[in-house]
């Protein structure tokens, strides 16, 4: 009885091995094909100009001028597109990483717990006297703080609650005014911050939104300091 023997390979293929690593055709960039078609034109006047009258080296070397400043434009775009892609690319990350951290940006409330509040003065140039002045959720004025001289820069201040009475403020949303003076004369560069703290982030068209618990929303350009 004669035996029928089958050869089994010892591994894949040559064929499956070449659908695998099968050789990708890198298709031609924006700037070959303006290139191709420029110089597709070019051959093409070549051949059918008027042999009486044919293209001076002037005319050939100002449309090869013409094609250089194209090619050059068309890179220079290709590479602000990257630059593009990779600061957004960051600005996420950065964005993500402020998720649960507190920040201070234009604002005029104090929200105020456990008879405590943040908040902040933003001042573009130096002052001699700073004045904060903190309103209850009613609008009464509650408390005057008298600051020194301060510093141009963001400054994060506390408050510890006490009521020009002597009581302790109830949790609530306070609001609050800054007045800044040089030499007598009030500034018009000071600027009340709110401190809240960064709940989500979103990424969309409209660019990357900082979310809030109360849902209002921040940019990036918003924040004047992380705490």
């Amino acid at each position: 009885m004669s035996v029928t023997t089958t050869a089994v390979a010892d591994g894949p293929s040559e064929a499956l091995l070449n659908a695998v690593n099968a050789k990708k055709t890198k298709s031609k960039d924006a700037v070959s094909a303006e290139q191709d078609k420029f110089m597709t034109l070019l051959v093409t006047q070549l051949k059918n100009q008027d042999p009486m009258n044919p293209l001076d080296n002037a005319a050939v070397t100002s449309q090869f001028a013409q094609l250089s400043t194209v090619t050059g434009v068309n890179k220079l775009n290709d590479t602000l597109e990257s630059l593009k892609a990779s600061y957004k690319s960051s600005e996420s990350l950065q964005a993500t990483s402020l998720i649960n951290h507190g920040v201070l940006s234009a604002g005029k409330t104090i929200n105020v717990s456990e008879g405590k509040g943040l908040y902040g003065i933003d001042l573009a140039t130096p002052a001699d006297s700073v004045e904060v002045k903190i309103f209850s959720p009613a609008g009464k004025l509650v408390q005057t703080v008298s600051m020194g001289a301060s510093e141009a820069g963001s400054t994060p201040l506390a408050w510890d609650g006490k009521m020009d009475d002597g009581t302790t403020a109830p949790n609530g949303k306070y609001s609050f005014s800054v007045t800044a003076k040089r030499g007598g004369e009030v500034l018009k560069d000071a600027t009340a911050l709110s401190f809240n703290v960064i709940q989500s982030v979103s990424t969309g068209s409209a660019g990357i939104k900082l979310n809030l618990p109360s849902g209002a929303q921040l940019t990036m350009d918003d924040i004047k300091q992380i705490l």
